[in-house]
C-alpha cells in the first residue's frame, strides 16, 4: 500500500450502547470472541500499513492496556484527546499533526472490518492516486446493511458525492484524507462532516462503492442482534 499511516477513531463515549460502555469502550466491545477493535487493527495490518495513530479519551486506560497486553506486529501510537473529546474531526487533526505523512486512511472501528474489504480498501486506494485526489469515502448502498434503520448519508454518482433528497448510500468508516483538508484547521471539537461540507459545496468530495454487507455497531439493539447473529 501507498499510504504509510493509518488513523483509527476510538475516543467516543459510545452512549447509544449504554450501559456496556459505562465500563467497557465502545471499541473493546467483543462479537464472536474478538474485540472490534481487533478485527480493524487486523485489516490495517493486512492492507500493509507501516504504523496506526489511535485517538482515545473515554476510558482511554483500557485501550491503552489492551493495545500493550495484545503486543500487535505494528508500531501503534496513541493519542489522547486531552481535556475534551475533539470529535471525529479534531480527533483526526490532532493524529495528523503527530505524523509527518501527507495521505491518511482513517477508520471508524465500529463497523466490523474484515478481509474481504481488503480489494476494495486497495481498489479506492489505486482510484484516489490515479485520480490525483485529496479525499475518498467508502460508501454502501443501505440495501447492504445489516441494520436497517440506518438512513443513507449521501448520493453516489461516478464517485462524486452529494446530498439530495433521497441519499441512498452509507458512509462506512473508512476514507483517506490529505493533510491539506485541515490547513485551515487548529486542533478543537469539530465533526469530520465539516470538512465535507465544504467539499460537498464544490463538487469535490469523492465517493468508492463497496459491494460487501455492511455490519455496524450502532447501539445496544443491533449489538444485540449481532451476538445472535
Amino acid at each position: 500500500m501507498k499510504i504509510n499511516t493509518a488513523l483509527i477513531l476510538c475516543a467516543g463515549l459510545g452512549q447509544r450502547l449504554n450501559p456496556l460502555t459505562l465500563t467497557t469502550p465502545k471499541p473493546l466491545l467483543e462479537l464472536d470472541g474478538i474485540t472490534i477493535l481487533e478485527k480493524c487493527i487486523n485489516l490495517i495490518i493486512k492492507i500493509g500499513i507501516k504504523e496506526i495513530f489511535l485517538n482515545t479519551y473515554h476510558l482511554s486506560n483500557k485501550i491503552s492496556e489492551f493495545i500493550r497486553i495484545k503486543k500487535f506486529p505494528i508500531d501503534i501510537r496513541i493519542i489522547d484527546d486531552g481535556e475534551e473529546i475533539l470529535d471525529t474531526g479534531g480527533g483526526v487533526l490532532n493524529m495528523i499533526k503527530n505524523s509527518k505523512d501527507n495521505e491518511f486512511i482513517i477508520f471508524n472501528p465500529d463497523t466490523l472490518w474484515h478481509e474481504y474489504y481488503f480489494d476494495e480498501i486497495m481498489d479506492m486506494q489505486d482510484f484516489y492516486y490515479s485520480k490525483k485526489l485529496d479525499n475518498i469515502l467508502l460508501l454502501v448502498n443501505k440495501k447492504l446493511s445489516f441494520d436497517k434503520n440506518l438512513k443513507g448519508d449521501f448520493n453516489l454518482k461516478s464517485n462524486m458525492l452529494k446530498k439530495k433528497d433521497n441519499t441512498d448510500f452509507i458512509f462506512i468508516g473508512c476514507q483517506i484524507l490529505n493533510r491539506s483538508l485541515f490547513e485551515k484547521h487548529e486542533v478543537y471539537s469539530f465533526p469530520i462532516s465539516e470538512i465535507w461540507n465544504k467539499l460537498l459545496i464544490k463538487d469535490k468530495l469523492n465517493g468508492f462503492e463497496s459491494s460487501n454487507k455492511f455490519y455496524h455497531l450502532t447501539n445496544l439493539e443491533t449489538f444485540k442482534k449481532l451476538q445472535d447473529f
